[in-house]
């Protein structure tokens, strides 16, 4: 590579180099964006620029890293989420853009002048709690999680992003068992240990397993929710849990068992795949 070398003749070599590690080449744009901390319109503006030559090394040395296999998140140290910027660690799962659907959906549906009680189950980094407050500022949020180091991270991001959440440690609705709430959201681990096979290594080796993977097929907290939440929901309360692309009949009909009265939805994502059930009473 030249020593003055341009922006876009660096990104093209990282973009191979990537390419060739087996990852995708875009992921060079979005480090070197990140590292600037510039906008689409920022970057093609700089393209033809000469790279200095500490932006040349940073670029250099995260591709290398991404290359090796670990995630853009962890190089960086966060992810954004509903246009916030949260901390990640190992101890978190990295948030994902199809979680944002879970928080989109209880933003459509809900009235904004409803005062609600809203409990986020496993809040890992506190995306969908955070948002929730972010987003419906009036309403009393809670995060709950098993990990303590987890709930660290969840409350130096609920600080950072200027909200007030209450986060509790303990095990899935055991923190909030004599709470009753209007509003309960949950990202669970959904994953079947016999998906191991199919997964990418860089999210078996950087994110914890206790947020990814559940036994029985990857139904065993849908399963264990499904017999705790009713006594914790409020009368007309909803509920909005992600699932697996292929479990969508399964965690229905565990729900609508659990709530017979209630409308147990199965919605769909973006790409037309099973994404979350929705449970209104």
């Amino acid at each position: 590579m030249n020593t003055n070398s341009t922006y876009r003749e660096v990104l093209k070599w990282a973009s191979s180099f990537l390419e060739a590690s087996g990852k995708e080449g875009i992921a060079a744009e979005r480090l070197l964006m990140e590292r600037q901390q510039w906008n689409r319109t920022d970057f093609v503006l700089h393209l033809n620029e000469e790279m200095p030559s500490d932006s040349k090394r940073q670029l250099i040395e995260d591709v290398a890293e991404h290359g090796g296999g670990r995630p853009i998140q962890h190089i960086l140290g966060y992810e954004w989420f509903y246009d916030l910027k949260l901390k990640v660690t190992h101890d978190t799962l990295i948030p994902r853009p199809e979680t944002e659907e879970i928080v989109d959906k209880f933003l459509q549906q809900t009235k904004q002048d409803d005062l609600l009680k809203v409990l986020d189950i496993g809040t890992g980094t506190g995306a969908i709690a955070i948002v929730a407050k972010k987003q419906r500022p009036n309403d009393d949020v809670t995060g709950t999680d098993l990990s303590p180091k987890a709930l660290a991270v969840a409350k130096e991001n609920a600080e950072a992003n200027g909200v007030a959440v209450r986060f509790l440690e303990g095990d899935l609705t055991a923190p909030v068992k004599d709470e009753k709430f209007d509003v309960i959201l949950s990202n669970p681990p959904y994953i079947g240990e016999h998906e191991k096979n199919v997964m990418d290594q860089s999210v078996l080796d950087y994110e914890p397993p206790m947020a990814l993977f559940a036994e029985n097929d990857g139904l065993f907290i849908y399963q264990r929710l499904a017999k705790e939440l009713p006594r914790l929901l409020n009368p007309n309360g909803k509920i909005y849990l992600e699932i697996g692309y292929q479990q969508g009949e399964a965690v229905k009909e565990l729900f609508q068992k659990a709530f017979p009265e209630a409308l147990v939805q199965i919605e769909k994502d973006l790409s037309g795949l099973d994404r979350l059930i929705s449970v209104q009473t």
